[in-house]
């Protein structure tokens, strides 16, 4: 009995952790969800205020809004260009490093951006404008020239891998259109004809007959007669005796056990 609940006590707790790590995971991967819901949300208004600005407003505002706005998109195009290419190229994966350690020097210019937009010393921002717009252009060339790279070597993939299919396609129909040789036609067929239905046997039953079967139907029936010819009865040998003929009982005169024995007819 103790055993029992012992064993009772032990699947109660056991069931009991099993609810507490189901129940954290779930809560990990739903506040996951949130924060990249939420991270995706603020990146959007951020991108929609910068192209604003860039638009909206003139002078070094407008120039900062702009210099962040094609650092941000550079910057992201190439990251899920790198990831998505990453899963089917392993090649990708030394290149995806590089693009994390840029990705630290951008973030980097971005948030000194994002200083200078707060900057109120107009003046001062726009004598460090020349070199912003040298960082940025080197940033966003590398991160182009990765995205480039990775996709015209994917591109380079899919013609080599279309090229071979289509070769083996071209051999696999010439090799499908070559059937004059390919088979070789029985010398008997060439003579093939269809039996005619008004050249049937006389007294055949068969309303049909093939070519070659009347010339074989001759030579058995001709073998045949010979055969019986020289069977017959009334020809023999020279010194010998044809054989007597058998004369048959006459049928009325057999008498079967089951049969009544005639009576003699009566006269009155």
């Amino acid at each position: 009995m103790e055993a029992a609940i012992v064993i009772m006590a032990l699947l109660f707790f056991a069931f009991v952790a099993l609810g507490v790590y189901a129940t954290v995971k779930a809560v990990k991967a739903a506040k996951r969800g949130v924060d990249r819901t939420i991270h995706q949300a603020r990146r959007t208004v951020e991108d929609t205020t910068l192209r604003a600005k860039s638009f909206g407003q003139t002078g070094v505002g407008g120039e900062l809004a702009q210099l962040r706005l094609s650092l941000r998109t550079s910057m992201r195009a190439t990251q899920d260009a790198l990831q998505a290419g990453v899963a089917e190229d392993a090649s990708l994966k030394e290149s995806l490093d590089l693009f994390h350690r840029l990705t630290a020097h951008g973030r980097e210019l971005d948030e000194d951006l994002k200083r200078l937009e707060r900057e109120p010393d107009r003046a001062r921002v726009a004598a460090q404008l020349t070199d912003l717009r040298e960082r940025t252009e080197r940033i966003t060339h590398s991160a182009d020239s990765l995205r480039w790279a990775a996709r015209d070597r994917a591109r380079q993939f899919a013609e080599d891998d279309l090229t071979s299919l289509s070769a083996q396609i071209d051999l696999e129909a010439g090799a499908l259109r070559h059937w004059s040789g390919a088979t070789a036609q029985d010398p008997a067929s060439d003579d093939f004809s269809w039996p005619d239905a008004s050249a049937a046997a006389p007294g055949s039953e068969r309303g049909q007959v093939w070519p070659g079967e009347a010339d074989g139907r001759a030579a058995a029936s001709a073998d045949a007669d010979g055969a019986n010819a020289g069977q017959r009865p009334d020809t023999a040998a020279p010194g010998q005796q044809p054989p007597q003929a058998i004369t048959a009982r006459d049928p009325r005169r057999t008498a079967y056990p089951w049969e009544k024995t005639a009576r003699p007819e009566t006269t009155n």
